[in-house]
């Protein structure tokens, strides 16, 4: 079963590359118009209308699942990187794991954001007013904050390869 998934997340991920290309809308449009000049050849029979609509209607349902499986790892990937971020940051660990969260509590977690970002922006706009004014005193600032962030714990690295699922 674990080789069935990974064969078939190799598969998706390439499928899904491959399906954004520019070279792949020019075939299916190629496809496309391959078909609708064959038409006066079969004089536009129901046949003829069937092999366009059951192959782009197959095509479409299986591309579903692909794509999917793509986006799906794509976004569990990003939210792992930015989990990371989190726990190397200052930024509060209660943002961790919010994507588990219902609709309405993403809601009410986007409005808190905001009505703190704009308190947060009058906070940087009185520290600017209030920053140093000249070179020396604010290079020595910028000196301190170095030495803060030099003393900060080193973070640990992400694994070269992904762990293999048991």
């Amino acid at each position: 079963m674990a080789d069935t998934q990974h064969i078939f997340m190799r598969f998706s991920a390439k499928t899904s590359e491959w399906a954004g290309k520019p070279v792949t809308f020019v075939l299916a449009l190629i496809l496309v118009i391959v078909w609708a000049v064959t038409g006066p050849f079969f004089d536009y029979s129901e046949t003829w209308q069937l092999v366009i609509n059951t192959g782009t209607t197959i095509i479409t349902f299986l591309m579903v699942f692909v794509l999917q499986n793509a986006q799906t790892r794509d976004t569990r990937a990003i939210q792992a990187k930015l989990d990371e971020l989190i726990l190397t940051s200052h930024a509060e660990n209660r943002f961790i794991g919010i994507e588990n969260l219902d609709e309405d509590d993403l809601k009410h977690l986007d409005r808190l954001v905001a009505k703190a970002a704009k308190g947060g922006q009058a906070e940087k706009q009185a520290a600017a007013d209030a920053a140093p004014k000249s070179t020396k005193t604010a290079t020595a600032v910028r000196k301190k904050i170095d030495a803060a962030r030099s003393q900060k714990d080193k973070r640990k690295t992400a694994p070269r390869k992904a762990p293999q699922k048991s």
